[in-house]
């Protein structure tokens, strides 16, 4: 359900605070003295940032709202949202959801000539590419700057920062050496029934990392689904999140998921360890994108700009554990152990649907 968020979910970590406030830039002087009387009066009204009421926002100039649809978690939009409404005195109100739902909350709103969402932020852009007819072009500053090779050749979307897919296991339960270190491993016998993975029909990101096997494997599509599905033994969970939580309880042994999620979870002290498949992985982007019509235009470009400028990048680097997608900046970045594949998004746009169709079918027989 696509949810507004409340207070209690945007509340910082007081260091990401820190990072922002210690990349003063000429651009953050001039936006906050220009902006520094909307800014106090609208703390008085809303208290810290982002956590207002639907009915507050009414009362903020149409020159200062921006409407921004977001899957991302609360930890990754709270602190940049914040920022930029410190920043340009712009105040955001933030609806939150799944990337499908939230998409098709898009898509059937502008049929009916609804168009008060602005912006897109957050969800892989191969769901950006299929609903590609619900957006307008908009080229970044930084464009030439960021990795060429999943840009929208219409500039359809702005490119935010990459997920590689990585595998976990609880240590308490998985030795290294008998870890799977490889897709086709966990289709052994070994691992059946005890990998952590979401339903590719509820989760995007799960949808990718089916897509990402099959490109990886580049065998019979429907032997490497149904070898897959067995592997599961009829076990799917109902969302990503779910994955390091079943994984760090030790009710799975091994999952599938991000690496911006798994080192998290490790940062917060979670016996796990994380595996980069031998074969290859990917490390598909998330986006941002203006929808068409949208109401507050010039602001959706500004946080385009925003996210992809240098403290925004380094941002997330140092304390979101996701990689930039600037070529151009010095980073410590933590470089895989396994490569890279060069990721197909045309293929797996193609052919996605027929492939959540045929998952469908042979998990459903998995249950029975």
């Amino acid at each position: 359900m696509m949810n507004r968020k409340s207070t209690e979910e945007n509340t910082l970590e007081k260091k990401q605070g820190h990072f922002f406030r210690q990349s003063l830039t000429p651009f953050r002087a001039v936006c906050i003295l220009a902006a520094v009387a909307v800014v106090i009066a609208a703390f008085a009204v809303f208290g810290q940032g982002t956590g207002r009421n639907a009915g507050d926002l009414e009362e903020i100039p149409e020159e200062k709202k921006l409407v921004l649809f977001t899957s991302h978690k609360p930890d990754v939009y709270g602190p940049i949202v914040r920022e930029f409404e410190s920043r340009t005195g712009i105040w955001v109100d933030v609806r939150t959801g799944g990337t499908t739902e939230l998409l098709e909350n898009i898509e059937e709103s502008r049929k009916k000539g609804d168009f008060s969402c602005d912006l897109m932020f957050g969800g892989g852009i191969e769901s950006y590419e299929a609903a590609k007819e619900n957006f307008e072009c908009y080229r970044t500053q930084k464009k030439e700057e960021i990795i060429s090779r999943y840009q929208s050749r219409e500039d359809l979307w702005t490119l935010f920062t990459r997920l590689p897919i990585v595998f976990i296991y609880n240590n308490k339960l998985v030795g290294k050496e008998d870890a799977p270190h490889s897709w086709k491993e966990l289709f052994t016998d070994d691992w059946r029934g005890r990998i952590a993975f979401a339903d590719p029909a509820r989760s995007g990101s799960s949808c990718t990392m089916l897509e990402t096997m099959l490109q990886v494997l580049d065998g019979d599509e429907d032997q490497v689904l149904k070898d897959f599905a067995g592997a599961l033994d009829g076990s799917l969970l109902e969302s990503s999140g779910a994955v390091l939580e079943d994984v760090a309880a030790g009710r799975k042994m091994v999952g599938i998921t991000l690496e911006e999620t798994a080192r998290k979870w490790i940062d917060r002290g979670a016996d796990l360890t994380i595996v980069y498949p031998e074969e290859g992985t990917s490390a598909l982007p998330d986006g941002c994108a203006v929808v068409k019509g949208a109401r507050h235009r010039k602001n959706a470009e500004l946080f385009l700009e925003f996210i992809v400028s240098d403290d925004t990048q380094r941002f997330a680097e140092e304390y979101l554990c996701r990689r930039s997608i600037r070529e151009d900046l010095e980073l410590q970045t933590r470089e895989p152990g396994g490569k890279l594949i060069r990721f197909d998004l045309e293929l797996a746009v193609g052919r996605q649907k027929r492939i959540l169709e045929k998952w469908a079918v042979l998990t459903d027989e998995g249950k029975n």
